[in-house]
């Protein structure tokens, strides 16, 4: 919520309630969160396929595509994860009054800023996701070469090698991706839709 006393929220008259009535399903954030290279983004863009052929509206805001724009001007250090959390939940918010499925992809290593996001958001909004993978599978799979940088030096902060990871304690799902196949984690994340209607 701004600080400022001359901002002032606007109302308007197409809700988020007939925006979910016209694309006939509800809006929610699907939060996926792990290590890099347990396959938060492959999962969720599995997901939004299948929702997508399903008609649903949907957006996958992936944590390396955000860092090319909106947050283009932040690091890695605990306070720049943060604002990048922050964000993001408050873009998230956004498609949430638009009508739409978000799923977000994003290392999140602190539990903390995932406690911080989750409050952002109605109990119904939320929806925690864990890619549950060990650092030996992750950095074999490694795709985009950051473990053997981070093991070189060449990156500080790097969560699993130089920085912590602190493991959800009430993920609304936990998909053990290593070993589970991409179908099977994505079969899992629509059941847990399917019951939350």
């Amino acid at each position: 919520m701004s600080q400022n006393k001359n901002i002032v929220w606007h109302n308007t008259t197409v809700t988020r309630s007939r925006r979910e009535t016209l694309n006939g399903h509800r809006s929610y954030l699907l939060w996926f969160t792990g290590l890099s290279g347990a396959g938060k983004s492959t999962i969720a863009h599995a997901v939004e396929e299948r929702l997508h052929t399903q008609g649903a509206r949907t957006f996958v805001l992936d944590g390396d595509n955000v860092r090319h724009g909106l947050c283009s001007d932040l690091g890695f250090s605990e306070a720049d994860r943060a604002e990048n959390l922050r964000r993001i939940g408050e873009m998230a918010k956004l498609f949430l009054e638009a009508g739409v499925i978000s799923l977000a992809a994003f290392v999140s290593p602190l539990r903390a800023d995932r406690d911080k996001l989750r409050a952002m958001f109605a109990p119904d909004e939320f929806i925690e996701i864990y890619c549950e993978c060990t650092v030996d599978v992750c950095e074999s799979r490694d795709p985009k070469g950051m473990y053997k940088k981070a093991r070189k030096g060449e990156i500080a902060h790097f969560t699993g090698i130089s920085a912590p990871y602190d493991a959800p304690e009430h993920a609304e799902l936990v998909l053990r991706t290593g070993e589970s196949s991409l179908e099977e984690c994505v079969d899992q994340v629509m059941k847990l839709i399917a019951e939350r209607g």
